[in-house]
């Protein structure tokens, strides 16, 4: 065969190729888009909360492929304002069953090794995965109530972005993160400065005053009889009005730090991903000083509103020094009873 004919031959495969696509992707536009575009699109008549419900995902997902699941309208806002962990789970099951690898690819078994995380004394047991660890482990029900939606405020395919960050008709930014500014911070889709910053943000020695790391300075603010070095301050006079938010259990923080620093300093730098630190509200203390620092102008003075516990709870809640009870948070999930307690606090 000639180089003129090989090249005839190729140039009429390549053109019928691009034919039976085109054709494929027409037919796919006036047939299986429309499908999908009809399974997925909620009825006009559903409220936000329907559209959420557990029931309705089942019903979706029944019928769905990876392109309806895609644009499935629980991963847009209002929907997913009103999802519960039962209905992201339908389809995301497999976060709370996969398993992290039993060895590298070069072989290091993970029960021979020591991941960043085991590092405080909070952690306890094998490796994990980071689903896992943030929601199911036996600390982190302790201590909080996190929920998928916390992280995971939608999933715009055409952006990946939790949102659709458009401008306005006077140009300003339509987004609902906060002061409206665009929600482009992201990790797998994550808005980052507004989520994980919130427990992975560095230790603000300067900001406390303070010269060096916090494992430096606790051997001189601890011993047997004071166990938790960062309560010499935050115990009485900076900060005591805290952790009052809706995806944190405070009673049970201000308790198990009594006696472990590790509790506090664990999300104030202990477990730190980025190098600043997160821009956390000023709640008024008893007693706070009239004057501001320059770092904390500007900051706000009560918590973000979905985030915000209702009146009622903020006026029941005990002060940060008041005597801990033994009984547990009342809307404390009980610990799975095979999960390995929590290490004792490292003296």
């Amino acid at each position: 065969m000639g180089t003129a004919q090989f090249a005839t031959r190729a140039t009429s495969a390549l053109l019928a190729s691009v034919l039976a696509g085109a054709l494929g992707y027409a037919s796919w536009l006036t047939t299986g888009h429309a499908e999908s575009t009809t399974t997925s699109t909620p009825k006009t008549d559903q409220s936000a909360e329907e559209i959420a419900s557990v029931a309705a995902v089942k019903i979706r997902a029944a019928k769905a492929d990876y392109q309806r699941g895609r644009w499935d309208p629980i991963h847009f806002k209002p929907a997913i304002d009103f999802a519960k962990d039962e209905a992201c789970l339908v389809c995301h099951k497999e976060i709370m069953t996969d398993k992290p690898r039993a060895s590298s690819p070069a072989g290091v078994k993970s029960t021979e090794v020591e991941a960043w995380y085991q590092a405080l004394s909070t952690y306890s047991g094998q490796q994990e995965t980071f689903h896992w660890r943030h929601t199911q482990s036996p600390y982190a029900r302790q201590v909080m109530d996190l929920s998928c939606n916390f992280c995971h405020q939608g999933n715009d395919p055409r952006e990946r972005s939790p949102h659709v960050t458009a401008t306005n008709a006077d140009g300003s930014n339509n987004s609902s993160w906060n002061n409206n500014q665009p929600a482009f911070a992201l990790r797998k889709t994550v808005n980052v400065a507004e989520t994980c910053l919130r427990c992975h943000g560095s230790y603000p020695a300067q900001r406390m005053g303070l010269d060096g790391t916090w494992p430096k300075i606790r051997a001189d603010l601890e011993s047997a009889e004071i166990p938790n070095g960062c309560l010499s301050c935050h115990a009485e006079n900076f900060r005591t009005n805290r952790h009052q938010v809706t995806y944190l259990k405070a009673d049970a923080i201000e308790k198990l730090a009594k006696d472990n620093s590790d509790v506090c300093y664990g999300c104030h730098g202990g477990r730190a991903w980025y190098r600043i630190t997160y821009p956390y509200p000023r709640h008024a203390w008893p007693d706070m000083p009239d004057e501001t620092p320059d770092w904390a102008v500007n900051r706000p003075t009560q918590s973000d509103a979905r985030f915000r516990l209702p009146e009622k709870k903020q006026a029941d809640a005990k002060p940060a020094d008041a005597k801990p009870s033994d009984a547990k948070p009342s809307d404390a999930k009980p610990l799975d009873a095979k999960q390995p307690d929590a290490k004792p606090a490292a003296k």
